[in-house]
């Protein structure tokens, strides 16, 4: 017996908002000494973003131009609650370098 050959079937993305894809900026001392010296910016996103959404979102929302996004999976980390252990959830961090001429101001 001869199988018709499947349809290939069209994968359909899932279309964040910018709002949805950056989750709140990461002002940590080493941020502040990132986005100083090399015009770097740390986020948490959404964990279903990739760099194309993420490029998109930060333009959008900050009115910038994005040169380069690099991004990270991070584990959560063991954490005792009472009497009890328990694990933080995993987060995805993006690290978002700006043009020379883009600034964010966070405060």
């Amino acid at each position: 017996m001869v199988r018709p050959k499947a349809k290939p079937q069209k994968k359909t993305r899932l279309k964040l908002e910018p709002y949805q894809v950056i989750l709140r900026p990461l002002v940590t001392e080493k941020g502040v000494h990132r986005a100083t010296r090399n015009n770097q910016y740390a986020f948490e996103v959404n964990p279903l973003a990739d760099k194309l959404d993420i490029r998109a979102a930060v333009e959008e929302l900050f009115e910038v131009k994005v040169t380069k996004v690099r991004t990270q999976n991070r584990r959560g980390k063991p954490r005792r609650y009472r009497f009890r252990w328990g694990r933080t959830k995993d987060w995805k961090k993006a690290l978002v370098t700006l043009d020379s001429e883009s600034r964010i101001d966070f405060f």
